[in-house]
């Protein structure tokens, strides 16, 4: 596949809010709007916030009000997407007539189970094609309310003409296996997203965390890091919105290159677009000093182990049938040599009795 000339090209982190209440046609035309915005400054990739249509749950279960979260969710579900879909469809036409690469989060349904819900990575190509849609594998802490989570097939990087994209969702991008997973794949260019939440004046806050996992990343994978993380300004939530919603969000996007360093950004307490040259030769540069898929890797002392099986409620025996075939395959060979070896013993016999 052709690459961009000398690898270098403009990408785009976007950190913004989705269109509150909860609107899957408005937020999708804000992303259109933004995906012009981008285009028109250069752009050949853009990335969006973690579930940016219609928004990343935000809120908890209230035992107080312990119905209030199962309506939360039902409403969050009515307002998410699918894959493909009207929404995702728009986008990906838009795409293609902008000659955009898009990495876009969002909550996923699932035609054949009406309440399931993932949080997902949709990646487009800039022929309109959706190349990608992986959901996160390993939903964090109280996430594990709201979405199912993802398997081993579609954790994968992708070949594009600007070069091989990948992606992780919020806290995926601190599970090294995961990481080292998409790194063996030869990634080049991270997605990161994020919803750039919480930060309580008196507990936790992940501005840190975000800074340091993707400039971690970009040194760990010798690769450009693209980190898209949402903001929501809380003076223009609706009241009641969510109830017992946190609106602490503070953003943290920018583009970090192989050396760890920000190359734009990172950008905080404001919507922002985050625009920064990706350059593939700094990618070499920093391989030829460490690289873990090189000249840096002890394969012989540990490897990954990697369940790439569709996760599903009911058992499909692939590996019997493949095994299955193979015993018929190797019995048929036995059988032939068998029979080779018949037509040898013949021959010798033949050849013994002449000389006799």
């Amino acid at each position: 596949m052709n690459k961009v000339s000398e690898g270098k090209f403009i990408a785009t982190a976007v950190q913004a809010s989705p269109v509150l209440p909860l609107s899957r046609q408005k937020t999708t035309e804000k992303i259109m709007d933004l995906m012009s915005k981008a285009a028109k400054e250069g752009s050949r990739l853009i990335v969006f916030p973690e579930t940016f249509i219609p928004t990343y749950p935000n809120f908890s279960i209230d035992l107080q009000r312990p119905t209030e979260w199962q309506q939360n969710l039902r409403y969050l579900l009515s307002e998410s997407v699918f894959v493909p879909g009207p929404e995702i469809d728009m986008i990906a036409k838009h795409a293609k007539d902008l000659c955009l690469h898009v990495s876009l989060g969002i909550n996923e349904r699932v035609r054949e189970y009406s309440a399931r819900l993932y949080n997902t990575q949709v990646f487009i190509n800039a022929d309109g094609k959706i190349i990608g849609v992986r959901r996160k594998l390993l939903p964090t802490n109280r996430e594990k309310v709201f979405w199912t989570a993802g398997d081993g097939t579609d954790l994968q990087v992708y070949d594009t003409e600007l070069g091989k994209i990948g992606g992780l969702i919020c806290y995926e991008n601190l599970q090294p296996l995961f990481k080292y997973a998409l790194m063996a794949m030869g990634e080049e260019i991270h997605c990161a997203c994020w919803p750039g939440w919480p930060e309580y004046k008196t507990g936790r806050s992940n501005r840190h965390v975000i800074d340091v996992a993707i400039r971690q990343y970009a040194l760990e994978g010798q690769c450009f890091v693209v980190n898209s993380c949402m903001y929501i300004d809380n003076s223009t939530v609706p009241p009641d919105f969510f109830g017992n919603a946190a609106w602490v969000y503070f953003g943290g996007s920018g583009i970090v290159n192989p050396m760890g360093e920000y190359v734009a950004g990172p950008v905080y307490d404001k919507e922002a677009m985050v625009h920064g040259e990706i350059d593939l030769s700094l990618n070499l540069l920093r391989k030829s000093l460490f690289d873990i898929m090189g000249k840096e890797q002890r394969w012989d002392v540990i490897q990954l182990a990697w369940n790439k099986k569709s996760y599903g409620p009911f058992y499909q025996e692939t590996h019997g049938q493949s095994n299955n075939d193979s015993h018929k395959l190797l019995e048929e060979k036995i059988a032939a040599l068998k029979d080779e070896i018949t037509d040898l013993k013949n021959i010798v016999k033949q050849k013994l009795s002449k000389e006799k």
